[in-house]
């Protein structure tokens, strides 16, 4: 679970519901108003369907949920388990590394073990990491690309919900008893497509990115490890390349390479 997302989203929720409840004389009630939550929420979804495929659009709920759920690789403990995998195939050779492919975890670690264990070419292996890399990337660009969407939309849709407000408003000028409560449905949902887009969607899709770059700089230290390892490097070079890539504070924990 990641705290900082649930966190965020809980505090933003209370402290938008705070304020409205710390103003003299409002009332949560007074802020709901469904055709103006049905405009916003249905129109920003019927043109994130129309701008990309239907496929994009379904996966939303499991996009959305990576926010709250979710594996961020360990750099320190990554980095450690490289430069065990050099020192072994530096001491025994490259084939005994096929007996601890059954413990690697990380998909990526296996494919490239196995490749250098079959005598694949050096540069044939970067290709095949760096288009797993190519992959995942896109495949990020898509997850977060409706959310990206919805975030344009959303306040656009408020908008057109206040004109619309409006114009209905302005119908009923006879009434002068209409006008106020008229105006404040039509600021509503402003307020719903502001709120939506920068409370939700652009935080979600900035969650997304920050994960990506995190999962395609954990592929970086796979391929750079991998490569040194078929090359032969010597662990302790192997380690000083990678560290670079460990937060400070971290790399106190990398295991000194033999």
């Amino acid at each position: 679970m990641d705290l900082a997302s649930v966190i965020g989203l809980v505090v933003g929720v209370l402290l938008l519901t705070g304020s409205v409840l710390l103003v003299n004389g409002a009332s949560l009630g007074a802020f709901f108003d469904g055709p103006s939550l049905l405009m916003v929420l249905g129109g920003s979804l019927a043109a994130v369907m129309i701008s990309m495929p239907l496929r994009n659009v379904l996966n939303l709920g499991r996009v959305c949920k990576q926010v709250f759920v979710n594996r961020q690789e360990d750099f320190a403990n990554l980095v450690d388990q490289l430069v065990r995998l050099a020192e072994i195939a530096r001491r025994e050779g490259l084939l005994a590394l096929e007996s601890r492919l059954a413990a690697i975890a990380n998909p990526l670690v296996v494919l490239g073990v196995q490749m250098a264990i079959d005598g694949t070419r050096p540069e044939i292996i970067e290709d095949v990491l760096r288009a797993e890399m190519e992959a995942v990337a896109a495949r990020h660009r898509n997850g977060k690309l409706a959310l990206e969407q919805l975030s344009r939309f959303a306040p656009a849709f408020g908008m057109v919900g206040t004109l619309v407000g409006l114009v209905i408003m302005l119908c009923n000028m006879t009434n002068p008893e209409a006008i106020g409560p008229g105006m404040a449905v039509a600021m509503i949902t402003t307020l719903y497509g502001v709120v939506f887009a920068n409370l939700f969607c652009i935080p979600f899709a900035e969650k997304l990115n920050y994960l990506s770059r995190h999962e395609l700089t954990a592929m970086e230290i796979i391929v750079r490890g991998i490569l040194g390892i078929q090359s032969g490097d010597h662990p302790r070079i192997i380690e000083q390349r990678l560290r670079s890539f460990v937060p400070y504070d971290q790399r106190t924990r990398l295991r000194r390479a033999a």
